[in-house]
């Protein structure tokens, strides 16, 4: 038994295995990750300790590892380095570890016995293989020697030695016959373990030449023969004939009958014996008698029993096998033979050692630099293993040193890790009977975060359902996982979350709210990475007409409603079920929409029919009972729920126990089911009545069990399949004696609301559950660990008991009794309670702070002691504040802002901060009471980070070819700004943006006028300032230089500056229809503009309609106008007074209105005429194509290759179509064509349609009408095609194409 021993604080070995469970990452199973991550080696296969190989095969000694980089792989044998590149036999496979060793082309397999072991390594360690130990199998044969035949007497016995050939492994035996005929075996004849034939007694018909040994080999597959044995067999009857013809008749001769004899051991000899067998093998102990009769064996255990499920008999009950022993199958086993004559016994002394078997095998360790965690190796066997260890293959002892590992027997500890600290360390366990050998790395990783779940996952959860959005990541060390909801949103905290060790979130109760995006942020102190994923919350599938009861005559009809009320997003679907399974397939089961109609009902019919709803997301179901009864007689049988019972009757009354009896009320045509029993307490509940207990149908009386001290009264509900009858009347009441409490209070806690009390608190027992009058309860308590007696109150019916004068938060074992006036209840269990909490008395110390960047630093502090704290740890909070910014020099009013770290922790990170700043921390102990006092100030500063963006960017006074920038300084610089940067682009009437121009300007200005732009021309502009560490964000604004000095506006007589252009409203344009317009406009001015659109008849006096936009768009279409007639209309921006463009005027009807302006600069004028342009030059395509192409056209072609004589082509003169042709008409046609060299055409290619010349239903036209051919300027005939047309496209159609 180890002893205890104290560790010093210098080497706290003990808190470094407390938490290793704590301080072990755990590496995702995603492939992705485990490709990049550095790894040492692992053997992943490799060949059996005891490695019999074929001598007529190839030797495949298998080693194969997994590592990151791919380990390199090296062998030993015999414990020498093994160069497989000297052996021309021998290579190992690619990637691999695996050898091969070429025995095929002479080389004898005993060459290479021997010890092999493989190493694979990489540049973070090495694993090592097993000893693997190569032995080619032999089969040997059998020696020759010379078989003297046996003679034996009738009734003797006989052992038949069988000694086979010693092989590798050893053969198995069996006996056989000249035939190949398994000899038949016994209780008198069988075969031993070690192969031999025992006869306990032998007969004449044992007499043969022909008993024949045989050993089988498997692993070569051979079977080798002894020499046939013979064995004859003489009776008393004819060895008495033969002593009768050689002696005269005075001589007294005769040889003995055949006589019993009682039994004797064959095998084992005398009468103890000893076995040793191993931990987890088969035990077989065996016993062959001889004797006559045949002797029985029977097998006992000396002072304990054979182990169940474990113990078999073979070979007629000689051989007792025990599987899977282990040390506590040890000890004396006896076999007993017997027979009519008597009995012989052997005892065989059984001891089970034990090979190396693990307790707690090492396993592979992933820390992060800094981290500690410990390889335990914990192995038992018989004898004691002892343990030792390797590093990468090298005894520990002579290893390269390691100042972070520590090896304390079977434990190495591992404190401050660094990456240099990975390797891979081997364990072995070993005693006389084997070794366990086993590979653990320890691989120390430094890795930024990673989230693995997919970026913008949805969820889809149904409304008061949980909610699980996943956040699978990794990182080294183990980065902290925070939560927020929206874009901007604050960090997910509160009662309403759940927070997951594996970085899932659970809404427990999702509702409609619920619905958004979350962001889940991990970070460590080497990075931080961030995913988005999206949760909809959908509306519950609700039956809101459930299928109901029904009662139906045969060969009737009958329908049940399901109607259902589902999320619009989600598609249903809706089963229905007889009886839990499918309806049967029948056409007079009609399954609607929302219901389910049976015709022509018959008796199978009847049963529960259910309705099932599905969707992606939930299901819900209601069912209903069909009874189908018979047609009624005249009048008809009217089915209804059955009368209540009557005449109750109470007999039998006991303390504990009653009986009920009643007479069942009429049933109504449907049979009584069961019947319910309830019960009221006059005593504590009156008018309150319980369930009790149900009984069938066909029994009325039933024996209740009661409880004492309650005042019994009992009615009775009878069932049938229509439904519940009404309760009889209530019995007469029976009021139990009392007796002393059966149970005591639940709930017993103990926790002090001030520093010096303990209020115990308890769930009083129910009424009933007093057992009688007077209830009490006894409170008693003592302060735990301390020698103290009980101390005891006893208090009246309440639930909570104050102790006063208690120390602080000191722990008490409590237990609370109850009892009433007969005694008490049995002895209640103790629970431990804690006196009140005190506020901690003293402070966290050594109080560091590293700022890790401009917005991020992380606070260290030692532990307070833990009585100091005086109360349950809850944690630390560190209250830090912004002093000054250091670029502004001035203070501001403090707003302290609170983190909180639950438990033991002692350090935390700050996120937050503000740049180029001064901040002060201290932090404090929690527990339940508060917090303790404040650690000393701590002062520290942020670093300079990127500015804000510039507060404002202004431009004004737009002239021709410039414009004025003014703007603002940045609200946050968040260091000393070094200069700021404006680019700008010019921007066309398409939207599409010019060249980029950039210009740096000093930190102290705060306009600028640009010069040398082009005149009407809109630019956009981005503005940001910089510090010595970046850009800040940027702003971004748009401006346009005028048409003409006219447009410049001058400043008011004392005004201090120029009037900016903005905002206006100008470009209005109309396109009108009969009886609706297209109202659309340009706008310049403030974002989030909400603009409303006034219109009325032109020239009435008529108020103003209006018409407000939705959103910030810059077209309206105006509805329900009177075709022909002209309107004005003009555009307002809301809030902005007296903000309007100027009037338009438009006209209803097919003619497009438009505000007069210069047509030219106009984009629709433009684009109008390039599309004029286009469609002239089709035109003139068309034609140029039409009068090239000549010959026939399709039409004519398909005439001419009919061969119907009724059909005659028709002429010019007439007035019908005639033929076109040109010179080139009897050219041949082209490669391809459908129309072969001899003119004739296929059948089905002969028909006349409109689908042949693209105006049928098949033609290819465009979605407007517009018809898509293919030119050519060729003046080869085409093949006519079926999707062609012998037509150019009209001029409507060809401008559809266009819009």
């Amino acid at each position: 038994m180890m002893k205890k021993k104290s560790i010093p604080a210098s080497k706290p070995f003990l808190i470094l295995f407390l938490c290793q469970i704590i301080s072990a990452l755990d590496v995702p199973l995603d492939s992705k990750l485990l490709e990049e991550l550095s790894q040492p080696p692992t053997i992943t296969h490799q060949s059996p300790k005891d490695y019999i190989v074929d001598p007529r095969e190839n030797i495949v000694i298998q080693c194969e590892a997994k590592g990151k980089p791919p380990p390199s792989f090296s062998w030993t044998r015999n414990g020498t380095h093994f160069d497989i590149d000297k052996d021309e036999q021998v290579t190992m496979k690619p990637n691999s570890g695996t050898l091969v060793i070429n025995i095929m082309n002479g080389r004898k397999a005993e060459a290479y016995e021997g010890v092999y072991q493989c190493t694979a390594r990489n540049e973070r360690g090495a694993a090592i293989s097993n000893n693997i130990v190569i032995r080619p199998s032999r089969s040997p044969l059998w020696t020759k020697e010379k078989l003297e035949p046996n003679q034996v007497r009738e009734g003797d016995s006989l052992v038949l030695h069988c000694r086979p050939p010693v092989g590798l492994p050893p053969p198995i035996i069996f006996w056989m016959d000249n035939a190949f005929q398994r000899l038949p075996q016994s209780e008198r004849v069988s075969q031993g373990l070690n192969g031999d034939l025992y006869f306990s007694n032998v007969q004449p018909e044992d007499t043969r030449e022909d008993y024949i040994c045989y050993a089988r080999f498997n692993h070569t597959q051979t079977i080798q023969q002894k020499q046939p044995i013979s064995v004859k067999v003489f009776s008393m009857d004819s060895l008495n004939d033969t002593i009768a013809a050689n002696l005269s008749d005075t001589d007294i001769y005769g040889a003995k009958p055949v006589t019993e004899r009682q039994p004797v051991l064959l095998t084992p000899t005398g009468s103890t014996s000893t076995k040793v067998e191993l931990r987890g093998n088969v035990l077989l102990l065996e016993c062959i008698a001889a004797g006559l009769p045949t002797p029985v064996i029977r097998w006992i255990k000396e002072g304990g029993e054979l182990p169940a499920n474990r113990t078999f008999f073979e070979n007629f009950k000689k051989t007792l096998k025990i599987i899977d022993v282990s040390e506590a199958d040890s000890g004396n086993y006896r076999c007993i033979a017997r027979n009519t004559l008597g009995s012989v016994d052997h005892v065989i002394s059984v001891t089970v050692k034990a090979a190396p078997y693990w307790i707690t095998a090492p396993r592979n360790l992933v820390l992060s630099p800094g981290e500690d965690g410990t390889l335990i190796c914990r192995a038992n066997g018989n004898p004691k293993p002892s343990i030792s260890w390797l590093a990468n293959g090298v005894p520990i002892a002579i290893a390269p040193e390691d100042p972070s590992r520590k090896v304390d027997g079977d434990t190495i500890i591992f404190s401050h890790v660094q990456e240099r600290s990975s390797a891979v360390y081997q364990c072995n366990a070993s005693n006389e009977y084997g070794y366990l050998l086993a590979n653990a790395f320890v691989n120390v990783l430094a890795e930024p975060p990673r989230i693995l779940t997919p970026a913008n996952k949805l969820y889809q959860v149904i409304a008061d359902s949980p909610a699980l959005l996943d956040c699978a990541y990794f990182g080294s060390p183990k980065p902290e996982i925070e939560w927020f909801k929206g874009v901007k949103g604050s960090i997910l905290r509160g009662n309403e979350y759940v927070f997951h060790d594996n970085g899932t979130l659970e809404i427990p109760v999702a509702q409609k709210d619920s619905t958004g995006t979350y962001t889940c942020v991990a970070r460590n102190e080497l990075g931080k990475i961030q995913n988005e994923v999206h949760l909809e919350i959908k509306d519950p599938t609700m039956i809101i007409k459930q299928p109901e009861y029904k009662v139906v005559q045969r060969y009737g009809q009958v329908s049940f409603e399901c109607i259902i009320k589902h999320d619009s997003t989600l598609l249903p679907t809706v089963i229905w079920l007889k009886d839990n399974d499918e309806l049967p397939d029948d056409e007079r089961f009609l399954v609607g929409k929302d219901n389910l109609t049976i015709m022509n009902v018959t008796d199978k019919d009847d049963g529960t029919y259910t309705c099932i709803v599905n969707t992606t997301l939930d299901s819900v179901s209601a069912s209903a009972v069909l009874t189908v009864v018979a047609a009624p007689p005249t009048p008809a049988i009217i089915y209804a729920r059955p009368n209540p019972p009557f005449d109750l009757e109470l007999t039998g009354q006991l303390e504990r126990s009653i009986q009920l009896s009643w007479i069942p009320g009429e049933e109504n045509n449907s049979p009584i089911t069961h019947f319910i029993i309830e019960y009221e307490d006059g005593l504590h509940e009156p008018g309150v009545w319980h369930y009790q207990t149900e009984v069938p149908g066909t029994q009325t009386t039933v024996q209740l069990k009661l409880s004492p001290y309650v005042n019994y009264s009992f009615r009775v509900i009878a069932v049938n399949k229509i439904g519940r009858s009404q309760p009889s009347e209530p019995s007469e009441q029976y009021l139990t004696k009392s007796a002393s409490p059966d149970e005591n209070p639940a709930n017993v806690q103990g926790i002090g609301s001030e520093p010096d009390n303990l209020v115990i608190t308890w769930e009083s027992l129910k009424g009933f559950q007093s057992n009688g009058p007077g209830l009490q309860y006894k409170v008693s308590w003592r302060q735990k660990d301390v020698d103290d007696e009980w101390t005891s109150v006893i208090v009246a019916n309440v639930s909570k008991y104050i102790v006063s004068g208690t120390p602080t938060f000191v722990p008490y074992e409590i237990k609370v009794q109850a009892l009433n006036d007969l005694g008490y209840a049995p002895e209640p269990s103790e629970v431990i309670g804690h006196s009140g909490e005190d506020l901690p008395m003293v402070a966290p110390g050594n109080v560091q702070v590293h700022v890790i960047n401009s917005t991020l630093a992380k606070v260290h502090w030692d532990p307070v002691p833990l009585k100091s704290v005086r109360g349950h740890l809850q944690g630390y909070k560190v209250y830090y504040w912004k002093v000054q910014s250091l670029s502004r020099r001035s203070r501001r009013h403090v707003e302290k802002k609170i983190l909180t770290f639950r438990g033991n922790k002692t350090f935390g990170m700050l996120p937050g901060l503000e740049p180029y700043s001064s901040y002060k921390l201290n932090v404090r102990v929690v527990n339940g009471k508060g917090e303790g006092p404040a650690s000393p100030d701590k002062v520290f500063k942020t670093p300079e980070g990127v500015p804000s963006s510039p507060s404002f960017l202004k431009i004004t006074n737009p002239t021709l070819d410039s414009l004025t920038l003014e703007w603002g300084s940045p609200t946050h610089p968040n260091g000393v700004l070094t200069s700021y940067i404006l680019k700008f682009q010019p921007i066309n009437n398409t939207h599409e943006l010019g060249p980029l121009v950039e210009i740096r300007i000093p930190a102290n200005e705060s306009s600028l006028i640009l010069k040398n732009l082009n005149y009407s021309t809109r630019y956009k502009f981005y503005f940001n300032a910089q510090t010595s560490v970046g850009s800040g964000s940027q702003i971004t604004e748009e401006a346009v230089t005028i048409m003409d000095e006219a447009g410049i506006l001058h400043p008011a007589v004392g005004a201090g500056k120029v009037q900016p252009l903005y905002p206006r409203i100008r470009n209005v344009t109309t396109a009108a229809a009969e009886t609706y317009a297209n109202i659309s406009w340009e706008y310049e001015g403030p974002e989030h503009a909400n603009f409303y659109v006034e219109y009325g008849v032109a020239g009435s006096k008529e108020d103003w309609k209006k018409e407000i936009v939705n959103g910030s768009r810059s077209f309206f279409v105006l509805k329900g106008l009177t075709p022909g007639t002209a309107y004005k209309v003009r555009v307002g921006a809301e809030g902005l007074s007296g903000f309007r463009s100027s009037e338009d005027v438009f006209e209803t009807g097919p003619a497009m209105a438009s505000r007069q302006v210069d047509i030219a600069t106009q984009g629709w004028f433009i684009g109008l005429m390039c599309a004029v342009a286009l469609l002239i030059l089709i035109l003139l395509i068309v034609c140029f194509i039409r009068r090239n192409k000549g010959g026939k056209y399709p039409v004519k072609e398909k005439e001419d290759a009919h061969a119907d004589p009724e059909i005659q082509p028709m002429k010019e003169d007439d007035g019908t179509f005639g033929e076109y042709s040109d010179a080139e008409d009897h050219k041949p046609l082209k490669k391809g064509s459908r129309t072969p060299s001899d003119r004739t055409v296929k059948k089905e290619d002969s028909d006349d349609s409109l689908v042949d010349y693209g105006e049928g239903v098949n033609g290819q036209f465009n979605e407007d009408g517009s018809f898509i051919g293919q030119y050519s300027g060729k003046k080869e005939k085409e093949p006519a095609e079926g999707n062609e047309s012998s037509e150019a496209p009209s001029p409507v159609n060809a401008m559809n194409s266009f819009v």
